[in-house]
C-alpha cells in the first residue's frame, strides 16, 4: 500500500508513534516534553506522539495556537485524541521541559512566520534542551534546503517516509542536526529527484598496474601571483593517484621545479599533449588563461574547469559555444555558488535558493559534469539523478581548497571508468579528507591534501 492509498489518520498514527519512539531513544529520562504544533499535518503528527508519550508515562505539553484557523481533518482528530487523554494543550510556552518536539511547519514552502510561531522558535533555539523536528525543521525549504528569517535548529530530524533533499545542501546540514529516516511500513518511493553520494571504499591497486594505468594529468594555471593555486591542484592529482602529473605555469617567472613534490613535471603549452589526458584549467588562472582556452576546449580528452576558467568562459559567448560542442560527458565544471551565477547570469542568492535545479539547468546547456560546491556539494550530469554530497564540513571553508578538488577530480578522470561515477567519487573522498582532519586543529589546503 502507497501513502497515498493509506487514509491520513491511518498515517499520521503511524508517523505519530515514530516520532515518539525516537523521542524516547533520543532522551530516555526526560519527563516534561514540549510539543508546538502547528496548524496542519506536521502538527498532528505532534499531537499523536503526544498520545504515545502519555501512555509510556511521561508528562508532554501541547502548545498550539487556537486561532490558527481550520486544521485538517486528520490533525483535528489526533488532537481530540490528545483531549481526551487529558494531555496539557495551551498557548502558552512551559518554563521548563527536558526535551523538544519540533512539529510546527515541516515540509512545504517557507511560510511567513508570525510573532507568535517566531517566538516558539526563538525558545526552541534557546537550547534549554535537546531538540528533535518532526520531518524538517520549522522554516526550512524541504527542497532547497534554504532556512527562511527564523528557523528551528535541530539535534535531530525524523524524515517520514523519504529523505527530503533540503536536509543535506545549502542550510540544511546547519539546522537539521542527525537525520534519521522512518518508512512508516510504506513501500519506498519510485519517484527519486536526488540520490546521497554513497560512502566509497578505498580501492587497492592490482600488483600488475604500472603509472600508464592510472593516466595523465595536465594542469594549467597559476597566474602571477597565484600559481600556489595550480601546485596545489597539482599536488592533489598526485596525491589522488594520477599516473603522472604535468604543469604548465601561467606563470613565466615560476621555477622548473617544486622542491616539495618534484614528481610533478613541467611542461611548456606546446608540450602538453592535451589530447592523451585530462586537463585541469583556470586554478589560479587569472586573466592569462583566456589565450589557452580554446585551445583547451577543443583538444582535452577529458577536462575540469575551474575558478578563472569558468569566470572567463561567463564573460565570452563564444567560449561557451566551444564548450557546448565538446563531446558530452567528457568535461566537469566546479563552481562555487557565485562563479555559477556568473555562468547562468544570476545573482548569487538565486543560485542558491534553487541549487539542485541550477545545477542541473547547467549541466544541460553546456553538456557538461557540473560541481556546484558549497553545503551538501551537489554533482549533476544532464542524464543522470543529482548527488547530494554528504561528506565535508567546515574546515574546507579556506583558499586552496577547490583547487585541491579540481586536482583531485583530474586524477579520477584521468584512469578509466564511468566520468560521472568518479567525479562523485572524488568529491566524497575531498570531504571525507576534511572529515578525519582533527577536531582540534585547523587545516590548510596543504594539510588537506595530505589528507587524501
Amino acid at each position: 500500500m502507497t501513502a497515498a492509498q493509506l487514509p491520513q489518520h491511518a498515517l499520521m498514527e503511524r508517523a505519530g508513534l515514530a516520532v515518539a519512539r525516537l523521542a524516547l531513544a533520543m532522551a530516555p529520562h526526560a519527563s516534561r516534553i514540549w510539543i508546538p504544533c502547528g496548524p496542519g499535518n506536521n502538527g498532528g503528527d505532534g499531537f499523536e506522539a503526544a498520545c504515545h508519550l502519555k501512555k509510556w508515562g511521561k508528562h508532554p505539553v501541547l502548545t498550539f495556537a487556537e486561532n490558527s484557523g481550520n486544521q485538517p481533518p486528520a490533525a483535528a482528530e489526533a488532537r481530540g485524541r490528545a483531549v481526551r487523554a487529558n494531555i496539557t494543550i495551551t498557548d502558552k510556552i512551559p518554563e521548563r521541559y527536558d526535551l523538544c518536539i519540533d512539529a510546527i511547519f515541516g515540509i512545504g514552502t517557507v511560510r511567513k512566520i508570525g510573532a507568535q510561531y517566531t517566538a516558539w522558535i526563538r525558545q526552541i533555539n534557546s537550547k534549554i534542551a535537546p531538540v528533535l523536528s518532526i520531518d524538517t525543521p520549522s522554516g526550512l525549504d524541504a527542497e532547497t534546503g534554504v532556512a527562511g528569517p527564523v528557523c528551528v535548529k535541530a539535534d535531530k530530524t525524523l524524515c517520514l517516509l523519504s529523505l527530503k533533499p533540503g536536509l543535506f545542501t545549502a542550510d540544511g546540514r546547519c539546522y537539521a542536526g542527525e537525520v534519521w529516516l522512518n518508512s512508516l511500513e510504506i513501500p519506498e518511493s519510485t519517484e527519486v529527484c536526488a540520490q546521497m553520494n554513497a560512502t566509497y571504499r578505498p580501492k587497492s591497486r592490482a600488483p600488475n598496474t604500472h603509472k600508464g594505468t592510472f593516466g595523465d594529468v595536465g594542469i594549467v594555471g597559476g597566474a602571477p601571483g597565484m600559481s600556489g593555486a595550480a601546485l596545489l591542484a597539482a599536488r592533489a592529482a598526485l596525491h589522488g593517484g594520477a599516473g603522472r602529473v604535468f604543469l604548465a605555469s601561467l606563470d613565466p617567472n615560476q621555477p622548473g621545479l617544486d622542491r616539495n613534490q618534484p614528481e610533478i613535471m613541467y611542461r611548456t603549452f606546446e608540450e602538453m599533449d592535451y589530447a592523451s589526458m585530462a586537463v585541469v584549467a583556470g586554478c589560479g588562472g587569472g586573466t592569462a588563461i583566456r589565450e589557452h582556452l580554446e585551445s583547451i576546449l577543443t583538444r582535452a580528452a577529458k577536462l575540469v574547469l575551474d575558478a578563472d576558467a569558468l569566470n572567463t568562459i561567463a564573460k565570452f559567448p563564444a567560449l561557451q559555444l566551444r564548450l557546448q560542442q565538446r563531446k558530452p560527458h567528457t568535461s566537469v565544471l566546479t563552481p562555487h555558488p557565485m562563479e555559477a551565477a556568473r555562468l547562468m547570469d544570476l545573482s548569487v542568492a538565486e543560485v542558491q535558493a534553487h541549487r539542485i535545479d541550477i545545477a542541473r539547468a547547467m549541466s544541460i546547456r553546456f553538456g557538461c559534469i557540473v560541481v556546484l560546491k558549497g553545503s551538501g556539494t551537489v554533482i549533476v550530469a544532464p542524464d543522470r539523478l543529482p548527488r547530494l554530497n554528504t561528506s565535508g564540513n567546515a574546515r574546507l571553508a579556506t583558499a586552496g581548497t577547490g583547487d585541491v578538488l579540481a586536482g583531485l577530480i583530474g586524477a579520477y578522470l584521468a584512469a578509466e571508468g564511468d566520468l560521472f561515477e568518479r567525479t562523485c567519487e572524488a568529491v566524497y573522498w575531498h570531504g571525507d579528507a576534511a572529515d578525519r582532519w582533527s577536531a582540534h586543529s585547523n587545516m590548510t589546503a596543504k594539510d588537506l591534501i595530505l589528507a587524501l
